[in-house]
């Protein structure tokens, strides 16, 4: 797939370099999964998907992708990395329907001699006939210069000969990595101006790592310097401390650099959920773009200032991420903060009821105690003495038993009253809290009473915590399109749990009241 000369090609490396992170392994149909994702949804430009020669499992999941890339016109971005092993590589990847070949050199005098034990122009001549080579099979070849930014900081001679003794051979594509993170936005800029000045006839792209937490800084610099490509992962994976996340780098491209390209930045935070369910390396509340906090103001000055013309709006506006703006509860929170949270859940209340909501919120928030949206109801029927209090507390856990056995199936027998009438079930499940719901989910289909389904389970200890330590659980639900979240604490996991989900149920049952009665 050619792109316009003015866009910015942007290669996802998640799938190769990502799948580095220590703990992350995709199978193929997850990698087929995110190809798809990247390709179609966020609309990157080219994928590297797979080192060649690691396992028959990367062999299975590599021809998968290209089988699929091939029937839909796109295996023109697909890449693959291999190495200068007398043609090994070529063929691994040719045989699985890859016909793109990222040829992973030295890009640094120290690696071609201490590694390598070769001489400069050793290492070109194998590099020449290994290009020669795939190009006779029709394939394309790009080449990394591996350990590039030591090799500009310490060789830069050596660097250039290996330019100079390459460029005329069919190479499409110059891959800068700064293989150790060890540059700054400074360095980026100058090394990589150094490339394109030198020869502005070569496709360069910049290959970011984050040790320095500089990744993005430093992509941002290579394309001020004038390189027609970057590299990204989803949510920073990559080996270390990773690579340069996409997220992050769509807001610099779009509203920094002003620079072209083809990423829908709608997608993002599905793409990165997704990701980060699989990969088990959970999104930090606070990443920009996709975190779960980014776009909740938790000060009452900045809600007030919101609803005073968007004074404390910024151009990463929620919207343009498929997002939108929340409003936290807790010790700074100020009138502004519960008022746009009651509103959203469509109660109303007097001034001075207010301010007696915010005065509790507050004092929760003291005891570092996390107050949510759901939570307002309980809160506003405490604080105004029952006023509120239609249908609270109309499903009530009578008692329950858990069994756990050493080569049995967990088991669950719950004892539940709703609206007085007592019921119970017994079921077993893949855990204790599975056993637990699917019990309750039983109750419920006899009285066929619908659920809301569960989309996410965290649970929280303090750090250092012991065995007893408390056990914050938090679950977001699904019910009927609306997300809602509970938490419950206490010594046990599965006891914190079913208290979220107690917690969880008398909320839609105060929703469905409400409903029933406006």
């Amino acid at each position: 797939m050619k792109q316009a000369d003015n866009i910015l090609e942007v290669l996802d490396t998640t799938l190769r370099d990502g799948e580095q992170t220590a703990g992350v392994s995709f199978n193929d149909e997850e990698k087929l999964a995110i190809a798809k994702l990247l390709l179609e949804n966020l609309k990157v430009n080219r994928l590297e998907v797979v080192s060649a020669r690691v396992s028959k499992g990367e062999f299975q999941a590599f021809s998968k992708i290209c089988d699929w890339a091939r029937a839909n016109g796109r295996i023109g971005q697909i890449e693959a990395l291999g190495f200068v092993d007398d043609q090994v590589s070529i063929d691994w990847i040719y045989s699985a329907g890859g016909r793109i070949l990222n040829l992973l050199t030295k890009g640094s005098l120290k690696h071609v001699t201490q590694q390598l034990g070769k001489t400069p122009q050793q290492h070109w001549d194998d590099i020449r006939k290994l290009v020669d080579k795939a190009v006779a099979k029709g394939m394309e070849v790009n080449i990394y210069l591996e350990d590039w930014s030591n090799g500009m900081k310490n060789s830069p001679d050596y660097v250039f000969g290996m330019v100079d003794a390459l460029k005329d051979s069919p190479i499409r594509r110059v891959m800068l990595p700064d293989t150790l993170g060890i540059l700054n936005p400074d360095e980026t800029y100058s090394f990589c101006r150094m490339m394109v000045e030198r020869y502005p006839d070569i496709h360069f792209d910049f290959h970011g790592h984050n040790d320095y937490d500089l990744a993005v800084s430093n992509t941002m610099a290579a394309v001020k310097a004038g390189v027609k490509g970057i590299h990204t992962t989803v949510n920073g994976l990559g080996e270390r401390t990773g690579n340069t996340p996409v997220a992050s780098v769509v807001g610099v491209l779009n509203d920094h650099l002003h620079v072209p390209n083809t990423l829908d930045e709608k997608s993002l935070s599905h793409i990165c959920s997704y990701v980060s369910s699989i990969s088990g390396i959970r999104i930090p509340e606070n990443k920009p773009i996709v975190g779960e906090a980014v776009f909740t103001q938790s000060a009452g000055i900045h809600a007030d200032g919101d609803c005073k013309g968007g004074l404390y709006v910024n151009p990463l506006l929620p919207e343009r991420f498929g997002r939108v703006r929340k409003y936290a509860l807790g010790k700074t929170s100020g009138k502004a903060n519960v008022a746009r949270n009651l509103e959203d859940l469509g109660i109303q209340l007097t001034p001075d009821q207010i301010k007696l909501v915010t005065q509790r919120v507050v004092e929760l928030g003291d005891r570092k105690e996390t107050v949510t949206t759901e939570d307002l109801p309980y809160i506003i029927s405490d604080v105004l003495k029952g006023e509120f209090a239609k249908g609270e507390d109309r499903i009530r856990i009578v008692n329950y038993a858990l069994q756990l056995a050493k080569g049995m199936r967990p088991c669950a027998t719950v004892r539940i009253s709703i609206d007085g009438t007592e019921y119970e079930e017994t079921s077993s499940g893949a855990g204790q809290y599975d056993a637990f719901m699917k019990a309750l989910w039983k109750v419920y289909d006899r009285l066929g009473k619908k659920h809301p389904r569960l989309t996410d389970y965290a649970v929280g200890i303090p750090p250092g915590g012991k065995t007893d330590a408390l056990v914050q659980t938090a679950i977001t639900w699904d019910w009927e399109g609306t997300e809602l979240k509970t938490r419950g604490l206490d010594a046990d996991q599965t006891e914190a749990a079913i208290k979220a989900t107690i917690k969880m149920l008398n909320i839609i049952e105060n929703l469905s009241y409400e409903t029933q009665n406006r």
